[in-house]
């Protein structure tokens, strides 16, 4: 050799990742149909988590006013306040979930696309996990905004139970009642408890809407699900 050659260590090549980065968290979208103890389940993860000592942060969407505009409460009469109530257009920042071991979000149908992706990026950002309740669809079997937006980005999906209102099949689809008729009438956000809708499984949805509604009100889609499939 005709001469020396030195090295100088600059560290190790991580792409990027630092071993003080926050571990990427999970989104969770735990859907069920009216009256699956939803909230319930949402009260008793904030309960579990601050037993042991952690905090949690409890959001709402501004929308949901049926019993309380500031508080979560559930069916069974257990309650807690929100620690935020998310408004229509807000794209809550990520600062206030900064000291949270857990996001808990009730109502989550409620929530607009943007919304989700704000708290999808929490996830990955903060490396806190956000734990999402809602409905998956309306009375007409659709997707709520934000539950679509869930499907899409969660990383975990799971179906709280809950059994049809007439037999004791599992309720998949949410039966709308006007004066005591199944309808199909009526914008897809609603507020309403037992008085408004049910849990059914699709036969009783299917049956109840047949023998409440008649084919006129219905648009083609709505005709095809009320009718079994086939076109009125």
């Amino acid at each position: 050799m005709t001469g020396t050659q030195t090295f100088t260590f600059t560290g190790w090549d991580t792409g990027g990742w630092s071993p003080y980065a926050p571990v990427m968290a999970k989104l969770y979208f735990r859907y069920g149909a009216v009256g699956s103890a939803k909230t319930l389940n949402l009260l008793a993860v904030a309960h579990q988590y601050e037993r042991q000592g952690k905090r949690v942060l409890v959001l709402k969407p501004a929308f949901d006013t049926r019993f309380s505009a500031v508080e979560i409460v559930s069916r069974a009469g257990l309650k807690r306040s929100a620690d935020r109530v998310l408004a229509e257009g807000e794209v809550p920042s990520a600062h206030i979930a900064a000291e949270a071991d857990c996001v808990l979000v009730d109502e989550a149908q409620f929530l607009t696309e943007a919304q989700v992706e704000a708290l999808r990026e929490w996830t990955r950002a903060l490396g806190v996990p956000v734990i999402c309740y809602g409905l998956r669809s309306d009375f007409r079997s659709r997707l709520f905004e934000g539950s679509r937006r869930l499907l899409e980005l969660a990383d975990s999906i799971e179906e709280i139970k809950t059994t049809c209102a007439w037999c004791n099949r599992k309720a998949t689809l949410n039966l709308k009642f006007v004066d005591g008729v199944a309808s199909l009438e009526g914008p897809s956000r609603q507020l309403g408890a037992e008085e408004r809708y049910q849990a059914v499984c699709y036969r009783h949805y299917h049956e109840q809407l047949a023998a409440g509604t008649t084919p006129e009100a219905l648009t083609d889609g709505e005709a095809s699900v009320a009718t079994g499939g086939t076109r009125v």
